[in-house]
C-alpha cells in the first residue's frame, strides 16, 4: 500500500466507529495517530490497521485532560510533521429523565462528549492555524438535532458539538481549515459499554435500536470519509435521520409533539393537554 502522506488523528480509536474510521483511512494510505483511554483496544486497532497494510502510531489519551491532548498534538507534530485530518470521536453514552440525573452525571457527560471535543480542537489549533490547511471532523449525534426524551445530558452535550462545529466552520474557513460535524443515528457499536445513568430501561431500549440499525459502523465510517472529502459540513449517515431532520426544519412543532408523546409512553402516563 502506498502511503498518501495524509496525516490523520482519531480519538476514541480503540473500538467502534473510531476503529472503523482508522481502517477506512488506512485503506487510503493515510498515516494514523490513534488515541484512546483503553490501551488494549488501541493495541487491537493498530494490529488491524497493520494487518490491512496500513501504518499507525498509538497513544493513550483521556480527552478530559487537556495536557494529554496537548501531548497528543506534540506527538503528531514531532512524528508526523503536521496533521491533515483531526477526528474528535471519543464519546460515552448515558440516559435517564432530567429529575433522575445527578449533577455528577451531567459533569461526566459534558466533560467527555462536549469539552473533550472543545479541548481536542484547542490542542490542535496552533498546528492547524500555522499550516493554514487541514480538516476537523467532530462526531456528534442525531440526539443533537432531535433531543429524544430520557437523555437530556447526552442531548445537550452533542448539541454543543454541533454549535461548536458551526462556529468553527465560520471562523476557520478564512484560514483554509475545513470543518464537518457528523450526526449518526443508532448503529451497531459498543457505545453502551460506557453507559452511565439511573435509567437502565433506556439502556435496554438503546441496545435494541443499536442491534436493529440498517447500517454498520464500517458503513458509517465510509460515509464520513466520502462526504468530508467533498467538504460536506453536516453529515447525516442514516436516511431516516435525514428525513427526521428535514421534518423538524419544516415543522418543528410536529417533532416536539412526537417527543412529548414518546416521553409519556416511557413514563406510562397519559399525555397532558
Amino acid at each position: 500500500m502506498q502511503l498518501t502522506g495524509q496525516r490523520v488523528v482519531i480519538t476514541g480509536a480503540g473500538s467502534g466507529l473510531g476503529r472503523e474510521l482508522a481502517l477506512r483511512y488506512a485503506r487510503e494510505g493515510a498515516r494514523l495517530l490513534l488515541a484512546d483511554i483503553q490501551d488494549e483496544g488501541l493495541k487491537q486497532t493498530r494490529a488491524l490497521v497493520e494487518a490491512s497494510g496500513g501504518w499507525a502510531l498509538t497513544q493513550r489519551c483521556d480527552v478530559r485532560d487537556f495536557s494529554q491532548l496537548a501531548a497528543l498534538a506534540q506527538t503528531c507534530q514531532e512524528r508526523l510533521g503536521g496533521v491533515e485530518v483531526l477526528i474528535n470521536n471519543a464519546g460515552v453514552a448515558s440516559g435517564g429523565f432530567f429529575w433522575d440525573l445527578s449533577l455528577e452525571d451531567w459533569d461526566w457527560q459534558i466533560s467527555i462528549n462536549l469539552m473533550g471535543v472543545v479541548k481536542g480542537c484547542k490542542a490542535f489549533m496552533p498546528m492547524l492555524t500555522e499550516q493554514r490547511q487541514g480538516r476537523i471532523i467532530n462526531i456528534a449525534s442525531m440526539a443533537a438535532l432531535m433531543q429524544s426524551p430520557g437523555m437530556s445530558n447526552y442531548n445537550v452535550a452533542k448539541a454543543g458539538v454541533v454549535a461548536l462545529s458551526e462556529s468553527l466552520l465560520a471562523e476557520l474557513r478564512p484560514l483554509g481549515i475545513k470543518v464537518s460535524v457528523v450526526c449518526p443515528s443508532f448503529f451497531q457499536t459498543n457505545l453502551l459499554d460506557s453507559f452511565r445513568g439511573p435509567d437502565q430501561q433506556s439502556k435496554q431500549q438503546v441496545a435494541k435500536l443499536l442491534e436493529s440499525s440498517p447500517i454498520t459502523a464500517a458503513e458509517v465510517a465510509d460515509i464520513i470519509y466520502r462526504e468530508s472529502q467533498v467538504d460536506q459540513f453536516m453529515i447525516l449517515p442514516h436516511e431516516a435521520g435525514k428525513q427526521a431532520w428535514a421534518l423538524k426544519q419544516a415543522d418543528p412543532q410536529v417533532v416536539y409533539d412526537d417527543m412529548a408523546r414518546l416521553a409519556s409512553k416511557k413514563m406510562g402516563l397519559p399525555l397532558a393537554e
